[in-house]
């Protein structure tokens, strides 16, 4: 349910994918002006989900800021192949790194707040100093890099700047960043993802990541102790998983435990597809009862390659970048047969709703949904954030400086 301000603060997403990031802020009761995309599926998929919000359909190197009025938030997520694990891993080498781009976005329309979200990979050790880099730019987006000035000089200048504390009269952010796993929130799916997100220092405005409310302790509790999982789902004893040795020894310690560890539990695959039928089934008329629930020949395993066991969150959804699109993308039952996640199981891993519609053929579509924000995360950390700052816009609502929030995603 899309939660509602007295004043709804405003959006625009830049490489905003599938949609994600912005279907969860939506959720959070923020509207967005407009889109900006290069990928033509996904740009299909935003308008049919977002009819009323302009796409501007290219490269975030030609889009002109000034074309979009004032706004709160800025969203997206600049492209993650530069810092994958499973890419090339050339970080600031890479002609795909966005971030100098979505820098100078937030430089040209000084946003309340931003929140960036990228992969794992761009915490590795080999990419420190460039991260570095990144916060200290988003710290100070008014000094920009110079003609001619190697990145390294750039970096230089800002530290200069930083350690001195001459910003007098200079817009600046305070940056914070947390790497979360998308399962320890409710998401169905275990999903390590960088989240930076950063408010205008001139707010003076505490803020913190929400805490996470979900862990596996409690799904071991909820499976292997009380049997209330199996009870829920109707799962018989013959047709439950076999427990690792590892995790047999974790519910032995927990057995004898007066009271069950806090919180809620992961949310497994068999949680998400609770109430879709087989992807086989059809209605009467031979029409699908959900859209882009069609079944998917082919699936097996292989090396690295194994698919997500039902009774666990999926493994991370992925987007076919590198090897046979949505190769891993795969339930595994615990007679050890798989097949293919259909797309709209996809997306409910991804906790889309299921009236959200993706554009294109399976692989596409399994490309959008595996660059995609989880929608559930992208609420949860927005709706946070939104909470504070929709109190900035109303105790300060005669300032003369715009109010804006941002938000980078892919």
């Amino acid at each position: 349910m899309k939660t509602q301000f007295k004043e709804q603060l405003t959006c625009l997403e830049m490489f905003a994918g599938a949609g994600g990031l912005a279907q969860g802020m939506h959720q959070a009761g923020i509207q967005h002006l407009a889109f900006v995309e290069r990928n033509k599926p996904a740009c299909e998929t935003l308008r049919l989900n977002f009819p009323a919000v302009e796409v501007f359909e290219g490269d975030i190197r030609e889009f002109h800021t000034q074309n979009v009025a004032p706004i709160d938030i800025l969203s997206g997520g600049p492209p993650c192949q530069p810092f994958s694990l499973g890419g090339k891993a050339q970080g600031n080498k890479d002609k795909r790194d966005m971030f100098p781009y979505a820098i100078r976005v937030l430089r040209e329309k000084q946003p309340k707040a931003f929140i960036f979200e990228n992969v794992k990979g761009l915490l590795r050790e080999s990419f420190s100093t460039y991260f570095e880099y990144i916060l200290l730019q988003l710290t100070y987006p008014e000094l920009a890099l110079k003609s001619g000035e190697m990145w390294q000089e750039h970096l230089e200048r800002l530290e200069r700047v930083h350690t001195s504390g001459q910003t007098a009269g200079m817009t600046t952010y305070k940056p914070v960043f947390r790497l979360v796993n998308a399962a320890d929130y409710g998401v169905p799916q275990k999903r390590e993802r960088v989240i930076i997100v950063g408010i205008r220092s001139d707010l003076h405005m505490a803020w913190n990541f929400p805490e996470p409310t979900h862990t596996k302790e409690k799904l071991l509790w909820d499976q292997w102790v009380t049997g209330d999982y199996w009870e829920e789902h109707e799962v018989p004893q013959s047709k439950r998983p076999v427990l690792s040795e590892r995790e047999a020894k974790s519910v032995q310690k927990m057995s004898g435990r007066l009271f069950p560890p806090l919180g809620e539990r992961w949310l497994t695959v068999r949680d998400a597809l609770k109430g879709l039928p087989s992807p086989y089934t059809q209605d009467e008329n031979g029409s699908q009862s959900f859209i882009g629930h069609l079944f998917r020949d082919g699936a097996r395993i292989y090396p690295g390659h194994t698919g997500s066991e039902i009774d666990l969150p999926s493994k991370a959804i992925k987007a076919g970048d590198h090897g046979v699109p949505g190769g891993e993308n795969m339930i595994r039952f615990p007679d050890g047969t798989v097949r293919y996640f259909t797309v709209r199981e996809t997306a409910r891993i991804q906790t889309f709703p299921d009236e959200y519609l993706i554009s294109g053929v399976w692989t596409e579509a399994m490309r959008q949904l595996g660059n995609a924000v989880p929608v559930k995360l992208a609420h949860i950390i927005s709706k946070s954030l939104v909470s504070k700052l929709s109190n900035v816009t109303e105790n300060q609502k005669h300032s003369n400086r715009p109010v804006r929030l941002l938000c980078l995603r892919k």
